[in-house]
This record gives C-alpha cells, sequence and structure tokens, in this order.
C-alpha cells in the first residue's frame, strides 16, 4: 500500500483526535473507494451517451430555471 498526504483545516484535525479508536484511515480509504465508484459510473454512463455539452447545458438551464420557479412558489 502507499501512502498519501492531505490537508486538512487545524479544527478537523483536533477533532479527529478526540475519537483515536477510529481507523481515519480505512474511513478514508471507504470513502475514496465510493467515490471514485461513482465517479467511474458517471464516465461510463457519459461516454455510451449522444448528448452534446450544448444540449447538457440546455438541461441544466431548464432544471435550474424550474427550481427557481418552484422556490417562488413555496414562498
Amino acid at each position: 500500500m502507499v501512502n498519501i498526504t492531505l490537508t486538512i483545516p487545524e479544527e478537523l484535525k483536533t477533532r479527529l483526535q478526540k475519537h483515536k479508536i477510529v481507523n481515519w484511515s480505512a474511513v478514508v480509504r471507504r470513502a475514496l473507494e465510493e467515490h471514485l465508484k461513482e465517479v467511474e459510473m458517471i464516465e461510463a454512463i457519459a461516454q455510451k451517451s449522444r448528448l452534446t455539452q450544448k444540449d447538457a447545458d440546455e438541461i441544466m438551464r431548464k432544471i435550474k430555471r424550474d427550481i427557481a420557479r418552484s422556490h417562488r412558489l413555496l414562498k
């Protein structure tokens, strides 16, 4: 296994140190593995997609518009 170095805020380090029983390396390994699986799944879906960037931008614009509209209606 290889080592990596992470930069975290001092306050987070202090909080982590209060829980010495937790294997933080294992927690981070699991989190990285889960996130990587999600990224790889998204990439696999994107490779099969026929959407262009222009299509994706238009869909995102419509989603944002609809979200904004629904927030205005909830007020």
